[in-house]
């Protein structure tokens, strides 16, 4: 669960720079991205050294898999972190696309 204090951060789709990303007093959590009509795949997600160890990667993550989720569009989590959280959270294998090729490892 993400923390407290994250919750009312604002997460921002950043088009230039092609990444969701959150601000935390000055520094950045963020996910790189690529996007199609139908698809989002997630590529890399990174904090900010000042931002490590307090939770804000995974609050990135929840605040985009909610985003992707309610756009409609289905998810390609190349990233291994975004990876290994859905691997934790099985709730959000509804919104991975079934083609991609590690779709299998997330329904054991």
């Amino acid at each position: 669960m993400m923390k407290p204090e994250f919750e009312n951060i604002k997460l921002n789709k950043n088009a230039e720079k092609m990444r969701f990303e959150i601000e935390v007093n000055g520094h950045f959590a963020y996910i790189d991205y690529k996007e199609t009509t139908h698809l989002i795949a997630l590529i890399h997600t990174e904090a900010e050294p000042e931002l490590a160890g307090t939770g804000a990667a995974q609050a990135v993550v929840e605040k985009t898999l909610a985003y992707i989720k309610e756009s409609g569009k289905k998810l390609l989590p190349y990233c291994p972190y975004v990876f290994a959280y859905l691997k934790k959270h099985p709730e959000w294998t509804s919104i991975v696309d079934e083609s991609f090729p590690a779709y299998s490892q997330l329904s054991n």
